[in-house]
């Protein structure tokens, strides 16, 4: 969790800095009220909050971090509809401290979103409710753990994604973003091709991103 700590940390700090600057040009008569599309781009870093028990035994999954991609249709200037997705996240899985496996995750959702405040607000707030899928990939096990020399692979995940954020506007149609994603959901998880555990990470994302609106 030390990363998700300093990326929360480094965005506190940089909204705290710059707010100053983040002020409208309310000279050249262009607005983001009415503007129908928006487009983020970002990195995210990803944490478990729950770790699986596989075989009877408890593994450790480590979090790790990937750049995102967001478009959103933006049905007036409070609702919204997002999709949303991610690059593949490399996992390390331990089990006492060990490395016996690693995989891949690349979760991807749709979301309905309200957005604070009027569209020109320096500080808009929003928050979301949506359905995500994740693809598991590149499993492998490794050194002499409970997995070792076995073939694992973990099924699609899927389930409710809940998103608060808030977005910094720096003219009507630049703005940075910073959110907080948290995924519930499970997957089987098996070995040799025999359900030996369940995936039930339950990750949270925190990100930082610059977008645009249309």
């Amino acid at each position: 969790m030390s990363s998700i700590r300093t990326l929360a940390l480094a965005i506190a700090t940089i909204a705290a800095g710059t707010a100053p600057a983040f002020a409208q040009d309310t000279t050249s008569g262009d607005t983001a009220s009415g503007k129908r599309y928006t487009i983020v781009g970002g990195y995210s870093l990803t944490e478990p909050t729950r770790n699986p028990v596989v075989a009877n035994t408890l593994t450790d999954v480590k979090g790790g971090g990937a750049a995102t991609l967001s478009f959103s249709y933006n049905i007036d200037d409070h609702w919204s509809v997002e999709a949303w997705g991610a690059d593949k996240i490399g996992h390390d899985v331990k089990v006492n401290g060990g490395k016996t496996a690693s995989f891949d995750s690349q979760p991807y959702s749709i979301s309905g979103q309200y957005h604070f405040l009027d569209a020109d607000s320096t500080f808009r707030p929003f928050v979301g409710l949506g359905y995500y899928e994740a693809n598991y990939t590149n499993e492998s096990t490794a050194g002499t753990g409970v997995l070792a020399g076995q073939r694992v692979g973990v099924e699609t995940v899927k389930g409710a994604v809940g998103t608060v954020g808030v977005d910094l506007n720096i003219n009507p149609t630049w703005f940075a973003r910073a959110d907080v994603r948290y995924f519930q959901g499970d997957s089987d998880i098996k070995i040799n091709g025999v359900k030996a555990g369940e995936a039930k990470l339950n990750p949270v994302m925190v990100g930082v991103g610059v977008g645009a609106r249309f």
